[in-house]
């Protein structure tokens, strides 16, 4: 089965260390290798700037990351290939796989539509408005205050709207998250998952997974143990849980996969890394059907792609 997966951090380990090797580096959660011998066909690679740069410093940090995009993921794997939307996805050969370049938060872009249409002109095709604090687009959730987009935010949104970019509602403070899906045309939480079943902030309300539902946008169901579970340890069965219930609400067809690998510590049981797809293909066959399971895995993603 093919599998897209829709947020890792392998960009921000390969940052920290550019001596790390993309092909096989047991460093890595996400690896060539793995990508090949378990049935990736899109997986994308976010950009995330630390809350340790500087403000001044973060664009170009920015810029660092999508260089090591190019130089470590595409130039030195040629079977990685660049897409940017579902035409594109479509027209991947047989045993190619394609790189989705992601944003992170805006905290690079500071208060610049210019920076903005920048990393989108290099290849970003999907932007998440915040971390999880606050900067000159929005709040994350949590900053206190909880504030909405500003003014700007909402100009970065029309300018993806625009631009056929999707909107990424993970991290985003409630009332940035109601603000997005009055104006956002391609709404997306990329690796998100139920707070009705694990109250962790990062998860989303059940209104706020009906909204996304409603408004033909996309939840892919993420790995952090955290978000899973409220238990020392999240199993698979976890998994499958906040699958079953977004099913519920009606998001058979709405509901993806986002691994946050690399970007976390603690793994799910059996789910150490991207290897462990295989078994989570297992156990959701148990219960879904193929069709399903291929909607969960890649197609959902895929065709709601611009």
């Amino acid at each position: 089965m093919k599998i897209f997966d829709a947020h890792c951090d392998v960009l921000y380990k390969l940052w920290l260390n550019p001596k790390i090797s993309f092909r096989d580096s047991k460093q890595l959660h996400i690896t060539l290798k793995q990508l090949v011998e378990t049935g990736s066909k899109v997986q994308a690679f976010a950009i995330y700037v630390p809350e340790i740069v500087r403000n001044e410093d973060k664009f170009e940090v920015a810029l660092e990351m999508v260089q090591l995009f190019y130089e470590k993921i595409l130039e030195e794997c040629p079977n990685m290939k660049l897409v940017k939307n579902r035409h594109e996805i479509i027209e991947l050969k047989e045993k190619e796989i394609g790189a989705m370049l992601t944003l992170e938060g805006c905290d690079a872009i500071g208060q610049s539509l210019t920076k903005l249409k920048t990393l989108i002109s290099l290849g970003v095709s999907s932007v998440g408005l915040t971390w999880n604090y606050s900067n000159y687009v929005a709040d994350g959730v949590l900053e206190s205050r909880g504030a909405g987009l500003s003014d700007f935010g909402k100009q970065v949104v029309y300018e993806n709207n625009k631009l056929k970019i999707s909107t990424d509602v993970s991290h985003l403070s409630e009332r940035g998250f109601w603000d997005v899906m009055e104006i956002a045309d391609y709404p997306i939480a990329s690796h998100s998952n139920v707070y009705n079943i694990c109250k962790h902030v990062r998860n989303l309300s059940d209104n706020q997974l009906l909204s996304l539902i409603e408004n033909n946008g996309m939840i892919g169901i993420t790995f952090v143990p955290q978000f899973l579970t409220d238990n020392a340890k999240a199993n698979i069965s976890d998994i499958l849980r906040h699958t079953d219930y977004i099913c519920s609400l009606g998001g058979v067809n709405n509901l993806g996969f986002g691994s946050d690998f690399d970007g976390i510590e603690n793994t799910v049981i059996g789910l150490e890394s991207f290897k462990g797809y295989d078994r989570l293909i297992n156990s959701l066959l148990k219960y879904y059907s193929e069709s399903q399971v291929n909607g969960f895995l890649y197609d959902n993603f895929v065709r709601h792609l611009p």
